[in-house]
């Protein structure tokens, strides 16, 4: 197992490692690691004192990502003391992978009137430890370590961790590195089998009332698939001291071909 998921190559270059690989393609990664990488990225351009708190962040996938070089940049279409938007670029090749949106809001006191109602979600030790890699292949999927309950058709709950870093060498928010690891949601709660049918997401959005610390990710999924080839994940986030927000992701669901 490779040490990180990327190598920084200068110049907003990087090189995935095998760590990278997900469970549809070997020679693809996993869009979990590309996402957390995106945000690092984001995060290292604005630097450690900028003002705003990063509250949503909208990924729109384009296509598979080739475990290989990638370029990332990162640009600002709305910039602002209270308000931002930020846009960030993956490609590879010049072919554009990924482009994720993050709005980024004023960061103010306001402890007096916090209110986050919790929801009824277990801790670490109420869940089962689980290898996800016995249901999906890929390194990615491998170097997780995860505890799950299943719930019944297309409900799930779940805490993920990973001991890799996103890049080698190069220091990550606990934001970033939770970013990088919620994509598993897709695969959790699905009852569709993996080896007969494809659902990968065409996009992530996720919104955060708070930000996440420590290194577990807390996923309370629940997994719809709908009529005609489209689904939808919707999942609660959490980290070790409760609720965080909400991810949700478009599927596209396609028999393969010896299914049929």
């Amino acid at each position: 197992m490779p040490t990180a998921y990327f190598t920084a190559l200068g110049n907003g270059h990087y090189r995935a490692t095998q760590a990278t690989a997900g469970a549809w393609d070997p020679r693809q990664q996993h869009i979990a690691p590309p996402m957390g990488l995106m945000t690092h990225v984001l995060q290292r351009h604005r630097g450690a004192d900028h003002a705003l708190s990063i509250t949503r962040l909208s990924f729109d996938i384009y296509g598979t990502v080739p475990i290989g070089e990638v370029e990332v940049s990162v640009d600002t279409p709305r910039a602002g003391r209270t308000i931002e938007l930020s846009e960030v670029t993956m490609t590879h090749a010049d072919r554009t992978i990924a482009v994720l949106r993050a709005w980024s809001l004023m960061d103010s006191p306001t402890e007096d009137i916090e209110h986050i109602p919790q929801e009824n979600f277990p801790g670490l030790e109420e869940l089962e430890p689980w290898d996800a890699a016995k249901v999906w292949p890929g390194e990615f999927i491998a170097s997780l370590e995860g505890r799950r309950r299943f719930l019944g058709p297309g409900r799930a709950q779940a805490w993920l961790r990973t001991g890799l870093p996103l890049v080698d060498g190069e220091r990550s928010s606990d934001f970033a590195r939770y970013v990088g690891l919620i994509d598993v949601a897709n695969g959790l709660a699905s009852t569709l089998d993996p080896q007969t049918t494809v659902y990968p997401n065409v996009d992530s959005t996720v919104s955060f009332f708070r930000q996440p610390r420590g290194e577990w990710v807390g996923l309370d999924v629940t997994a719809s698939t709908g009529p005609r080839g489209v689904g939808l994940t919707h999942s609660f986030l959490h980290d070790s001291n409760g609720p965080v927000g909400v991810l949700t992701q478009s599927l596209t669901i396609r028999r393969m071909p010896s299914a049929s």
